[in-house]
This record gives C-alpha cells, sequence and structure tokens, in this order.
C-alpha cells in the first residue's frame, strides 16, 4: 500500500493521482484506526522490583512482537508478597484489580477462598499443547485447590548459602560450613581473625520463610491440620538455634534490604537468604569471588527446605472477552518456556516450566554453578506453608515479632518466648 502512494504507475491527470493519493490514505487511517480499536491494555502486578524489573525488561520485546495489539501496564510493584495480599484484598473491595497479579506460592489460597483470584480451567481446555508447553502436573499443583488450576507458577527458590571467598579466607575458613554449629564456628574464627562482620542470617525474609526451614530441616511442617506447630518441640529447636546464631555470631540487625547491599558490596563473610537475589547480588557485586552453597542443617543435611517463590493469578474483573483472553496470554506468556527462562537468567529463581528447564536451559546450569545449588536441593522442596483463616497474615506478623525479640535480645528465655507465641497465634486461628 505505501509503495503504491508513493510511486503511482502512469497516472497522467493530477486529478486522478490525488484521488489516487487520497483514497490510499483513507486506507492507511481506516487500519490505523481498526488496529487502535483492537488494542487490548491489561494490568499486571509484581513484587520485589530489585528482584524482577530486570526479568520483565527482557521478557517484553519478544512479547509485543509476538501481541502487538496487547498492551501491559505495569503498577507499582509490591514491597514483598505479603503486602501483594493485603495490597489485593483492599483492590478486591474497593474494585480496582489488576487483571493478573504475581503471588507468593504460600498465598494463593487465601485468594482462592475468597472468589478473588479466577479458575484457569477454562483457559487451559483451550490449549491443545499445554503439557507440551512445559506445565506438567507437578507445576500444575503448586496451583490447584479443590481440582481447579487457579494460578501458573513462575518462580520457585530455596535457601542457600552466599559466601565472600575473600573474606572466607581471611578469616580463617577452609572449608564452607555443613551445618549450624559449623556456622557458628566459623563465625568464631573470623571474629578471632580480625573480620567483624562474618554474618547475615535472614531472618527477615518474607512469609516466616527462615522459620520453616528450620522446621523442615526437621522434616516438621509448620502446619498440621489446621494447627500451627510453635508449640512443638521442633519449634523450640527452631527458636534456640536462631538464638545461638545470632548471639554466638554477634550478628548485626539489619534491614533485609540493607544486608543484601552490605553482603554485595563485601561487607559480609556468610549470607543465608533465597537463591533468589542471587541475579541481584551478582549486578552489584563487588570485587571478590562469590561461591554458594548448600543451606546448612542442624545435625547433618537438613531433611527439606521451603519452595519460595511466586505464581501468576487472573484477577481480572473485566466483562470484555477481549481483556480476559489478553490477561490469559501474557499470563501464559510468562510461564511458559521462552519467558520463564529468562526467570533463570536474570535471577537466582529456578523456573518450574520443565520446557524451559529441559530445552532452553539445557547448558545454563552447567556455565552457571552457583545457580546450580538451588537445583541440586529439589529433593528437599517441601511446601511453603500459609496460616489458616482470615488472620493467616497476622499470624505471619507475630511470629515475625517474636524472631525480632530474638535478634534484639529482647527475648532471652526461648521456652518463654514459645509459649507466647504459642498463645497469641492460637487466638488467631479460626475457632481460637
Amino acid at each position: 500500500m505505501t509503495a503504491a502512494v508513493a510511486k503511482p504507475k502512469a497516472v497522467n491527470n493530477w486529478r486522478e493521482n490525488m484521488k489516487f493519493t487520497t483514497s490510499a490514505m483513507a486506507l492507511i487511517l481506516s487500519a490505523t484506526a481498526a488496529l487502535a480499536e483492537d488494542k487490548v491494555t491489561i494490568d499486571f502486578a509484581y513484587p520485589y522490583s530489585h528482584l524482577f524489573d530486570v526479568t520483565y525488561e527482557a521478557m517484553m520485546p519478544g512479547f509485543y512482537e509476538a501481541h502487538p495489539n496487547i498492551e501491559v501496564n505495569f503498577r507499582a510493584t509490591y514491597e514483598s508478597y505479603e503486602d501483594g495480599t493485603n495490597t489485593i484484598l483492599r483492590e478486591a473491595v474497593s474494585g480496582n484489580l489488576p487483571d493478573v497479579t504475581m503471588q507468593g506460592l504460600n498465598r494463593q489460597q487465601i485468594l482462592v477462598e475468597k472468589g478473588i483470584a479466577k479458575s484457569l480451567e477454562p483457559f487451559i481446555a483451550g490449549e491443545a499443547d499445554f503439557e507440551k508447553d512445559g506445565y506438567h502436573d507437578a507445576m500444575l499443583s503448586l496451583s490447584t485447590f479443590g481440582d481447579n488450576v487457579h494460578g501458573l507458577p513462575f518462580s520457585v527458590s530455596l535457601p542457600v548459602g552466599y559466601y565472600n571467598m575473600d573474606i572466607i579466607r581471611a578469616g580463617g575458613i577452609e572449608e564452607l560450613p555443613q551445618t549450624w554449629d559449623d556456622v557458628i564456628a566459623a563465625c568464631k574464627t573470623m571474629k578471632a581473625n580480625g573480620i567483624d562482620n562474618p554474618i547475615f542470617w535472614g531472618w527477615n525474609i518474607t512469609g516466616n520463610w527462615f522459620m520453616q526451614a528450620l522446621l523442615w530441616s526437621q522434616d516438621k511442617a509448620i502446619v498440621e491440620n489446621g494447627h500451627v506447630t510453635m508449640d512443638s518441640p521442633e519449634a523450640l529447636v527452631a527458636l534456640e538455634q536462631m538464638q545461638e546464631i545470632f548471639t554466638e555470631c554477634e550478628m548485626q540487625n539489619l534491614e533485609w534490604k540493607a544486608a543484601l547491599a552490605s553482603f554485595s558490596a563485601g561487607e559480609i563473610g556468610m549470607m543465608f537468604w533465597s537463591t533468589s537475589a542471587l541475579g541481584a547480588v551478582e549486578r552489584s557485586q563487588g570485587d571478590f569471588e562469590l561461591v554458594t552453597g548448600p543451606f546448612p542443617g542442624l545435625d547433618g543435611a537438613p531433611m527439606g527446605l521451603p519452595a519460595g517463590g511466586n505464581a501468576a493469578m487472573l484477577t481480572s474483573t473485566s466483562d470484555d472477552p477481549k481483556v480476559r483472553e489478553a490477561a490469559w496470554t501474557w499470563l501464559k506468556y510468562i510461564t511458559s518456556g521462552e519467558g520463564a527462562a529468562e526467570v533463570a537468567k536474570t535471577t537466582g529463581y529456578m523456573p518450574p516450566n520443565k520446557a524451559a528447564n529441559e530445552i532452553i536451559l539445557a547448558d545454563f546450569y552447567d556455565k552457571n554453578p552457583n545457580k546450580q545449588t538451588a537445583v541440586d536441593q529439589l529433593p528437599l522442596l517441601r511446601d511453603w506453608l500459609a496460616y489458616p483463616g482470615d488472620n493467616g497474615l497476622a499470624i505471619t506478623q507475630v511470629i515475625y515479632d517474636g524472631i525480632e525479640r530474638i535478634v534484639t535480645g529482647d527475648a532471652t528465655d526461648m521456652k518463654e518466648l514459645q509459649q507466647e507465641l504459642a498463645e497469641e497465634i492460637a487466638d488467631l486461628l479460626p475457632n481460637g
């Protein structure tokens, strides 16, 4: 069409030429208007901009090339998974929900129970090659409730150790620790050798994740039959282990973002955190050798570890089928093989999509051994559990506050603290 406008053939009469040009321009304008009319905009919200901004930036060119008629409006990011869930609950009341939201794996159920997250079964039924695209049963089970898939997992993480090998060697440590007793011994050796800040242990990570890590290390779930097991012998062991780490290692009480920045700057010898931050650490890493290692256990290797990460959920309230279909298209793209592969490339998360791991990332982990650490721990994967009832987020905060009291030294008697936490939690449980 454009070529015809530029060089009409054998037109001798200028009026004919003008008529031709006017008609062509009308067609162009008509086509442009039709394209604009077909444009669909969807709203999307996700957590942790410092981790995932680079991931979505990497995805967008491919998505827009494949789907030029869909515009994705990125809302303000969630500060944490708890913030994400609280935001969605508020937006459900105000009628301002995004079309797609990213929620922590342990925060999906409450959105399903309240009817906010839509079943994806009608969309999945229309996909002829869904399993071939990497969506196998093990992946879908992470977001299946009542025999209905309500989310597509986007990323999976496990806790790991981060080691500044320059500080480790300067501190007189020859082997990476395998247990928390080893970690404490390493702290003391490093202190004796002039290392002021040997450790950060990520107690303040989202969703009481490290508390659950210490419980799963003993093969104990934090929720059993609707009961939060903070009154169990295993929970007492976990609290006592935390206290020993914090006090014996003389750990600085850092806000978690400050801790990540401090480690990246080369100021902390050992950091225990989620593998999710690996990409961000590598991008801001100072001049030191970085090595990751397995998450230490209590007496030996952990018996289990909680799965972290998030899933994409459809929360659109639009009556327009084009908007709902566009939301599904976006949701499927970011969790598909190509989209999910960017998760591994830009973060330390592992993509749960089988096609991403087995095809696109076939030799990726061989070339990125620091990201292989979490993959090696996959046999230890256990559920990251949410607390039952409408007060689940409040229970999360109760446990968070309790652990903070250990860090600050306000709580010194772990049996007493355990009893206090168990009583507060019992009052918040359904029929408590």
